[in-house]
């Protein structure tokens, strides 16, 4: 467990809870240091009074406010610690609030709280039950380095964890920032929707969350240690700089996401009734609705020169003897075309 970095105790109304305040995170980058190109020296940052100009050790330098230019104000941390704050050595938590109220902007970095001693054992064990059966956050001030902070209280495991927050008024106004009025359809919406759900996870896990920054560094550290060179990374794809057609882009990330989920035969029937256009598939049948010129007509589009030519004579022959007959014989006519059609068609085979 990392070093305290604060000690004090969380106020709960009349229960006091004492703790210790220990670090939640771990920031595993890896650091590069300055140096002489020439010879390889370290290069470092010295601190120096202008006044003397010499270097000054850290017992020698202390903290003020400026005023003005050649005056300052010192402070000392003895100062600060006894500022009249009832917050100056405890997390005072003034509100319990949904979580989903808390805009995650102000949410900074987080600490673990631990219990100080046995006497804390019990009033922080009562404080992190009831943060977990109500579903609530605690959001609590505090006094650290120099200044008043607000907290957030929360529980994780065992643990009560205390997020910095920050101040109403240090929140940037993100007006200046909107885009302009643009209409977005609802079935754009439902495509990002779609995607949204092919993008789902129950958990943060995986190689999607690893820091590959730090792996390829650490790679690449290892290789000129060893004076050979380190392993190449494939060029990654080249994506348009302009979407055109925001919905054909809505479906084609559906489509990859799928395929990266193991639903690579789902995604391409999705994909291929996407680029269906409609009454393509109505088209074919048309063609084949059953009447005195259909059967003609088809086989005369396959092959315009000679089946054209054969059907149409075969067709005027036959019917000029029949329009001198009634009405009644119309049947007849009809039956007598058959026949034709069928001798068209054993001339060559029927293509599907």
């Amino acid at each position: 467990m990392p070093r305290s970095i604060w000690s004090g105790a969380i106020s709960f109304g009349l229960v006091t809870v004492p703790i210790h305040v220990v670090g939640a995170t771990e920031d595993h980058s890896i650091r590069f240091h300055r140096y002489h190109l020439a010879d390889q020296g370290r290069i470092r940052t010295r601190k120096v009074c202008e006044l003397e100009d010499r270097e000054v050790g850290s017992d020698e330098i202390g903290k003020g406010y400026e005023l003005a230019t050649s005056q300052i104000v010192p402070i000392t941390d003895e100062d600060l610690r006894e500022l009249p704050l009832p917050t100056a050595r405890a997390i005072e938590i003034v509100a319990f609030v949904p979580l989903a109220s808390v805009d995650p902007i102000r949410i900074g970095d987080g600490y673990y709280l631990q219990p100080d001693g046995q006497v804390a054992a019990k009033p922080y064990k009562l404080l992190r039950q009831a943060l977990a059966r109500s579903s609530k956050v605690a959001v609590a001030r505090y006094a650290w380095s120099g200044r008043e902070r607000l907290g957030l209280l929360r529980v994780r495991g065992e643990a009560i964890v205390l997020h910095a927050m920050r101040w109403p008024d240090e929140i940037r106004d993100p007006s200046s920032l909107t885009p302009p009025p643009v209409e977005v359809s609802e079935e754009e919406i439902e495509g990002a929707l779609a995607l949204m759900d092919t993008m789902t996870r129950d958990d943060l896990e995986g190689d999607e969350f690893r820091d590959t920054y730090t792996e390829a560094v650490a790679e690449l550290i290892e290789a000129k240690r060893e004076h050979r060179r380190p392993e190449t990374v494939p060029e990654p794809e080249e994506r348009p700089g302009q979407v055109l057609d925001l919905m054909a882009a809505l479906q084609q990330s559906v489509s990859k996401a799928k395929e990266s989920r193991g639903e690579g035969d789902h995604a391409e029937g999705d994909h291929a009734e996407v680029r269906e256009l409609p009454g393509r598939k109505k088209k074919a049948p048309a063609g084949k609705t059953p009447g005195a010129g259909g059967a003609a007509k088809k086989p005369a589009g396959e092959k315009p020169t000679g089946g054209r030519a054969t059907g149409g004579k075969a067709t005027s022959k036959k019917a000029a003897p029949k329009k001198e007959t009634s009405k009644s014989t119309a049947g007849k006519k009809t039956a007598a075309k058959e026949p034709a059609g069928k001798k068209a068609t054993t001339r060559r085979p029927r293509s599907a």
